[in-house]
């Protein structure tokens, strides 16, 4: 809605893992709301949201060479994190995804740790517990490149929401143009 108040009304917002696809069965276990027992290894269970990526990434680069914007929801930065948080390796960890569509900018929200378990709802997930949620921020940490912009999440919605309008116009002028990178292929 701002961005279409904004005039870029040529986009698209797409959450991922993306569950209308082949694998939705697959992705849906493996991440239940409610904890039950899941016979995957946490390698089934990234390399089940890696396909999930890869199926949906042909699509985005046609939506993307076509002029539609597209804003993701997480990607695969989140199933790397989460992963090697799990104690996977790192770069295991990303290989499955290398070569995937880059983003033109990542907006990484923060707050300190006391702030989000203050938060509604928070520990209702299966992986909000604070000891590993320490984890994934540092596996973050570890993925930040230069086309990530760290936000301040301890704010109220609509100042967050002001800053994301405002840097995603720009990011959306600055590429306009632009071809449409691929994820990590230049790391060794």
């Amino acid at each position: 809605m701002f961005l279409v108040r904004a005039g870029v009304s040529d986009h698209r917002v797409q959450h991922t893992p993306v569950r209308e696809t082949a694998l939705r069965p697959n992705l849906h276990e493996s991440t239940p709301r409610v904890p039950f027992q899941v016979n995957l290894s946490d390698e089934a269970v990234h390399l089940l949201f890696s396909a999930n990526r890869w199926e949906k990434a042909g699509n985005i680069i046609k939506t993307l060479e076509a002029g539609t914007t597209i804003i993701l929801d997480r990607y695969c930065y989140s199933g790397v994190a989460f992963s090697a948080a799990k104690g996977l390796d790192l770069k295991w960890c990303k290989s499955p995804d290398v070569g995937l569509p880059k983003p033109d900018k990542v907006f990484f929200l923060t707050m300190p740790f006391e702030a989000i378990i203050e938060r509604k709802g928070f520990g209702q997930e299966r992986y909000e517990i604070l000891d590993f949620q320490r984890k994934v921020v540092d596996m973050y940490s570890q993925l930040k490149e230069e086309n990530w912009d760290v936000l301040d999440a301890n704010r109220t919605i609509e100042d967050i929401q002001d800053e994301l309008v405002q840097k995603t116009l720009a990011v959306i002028k600055k590429s306009e143009n632009e071809r449409v990178g691929k994820i990590w292929v230049n790391e060794t």
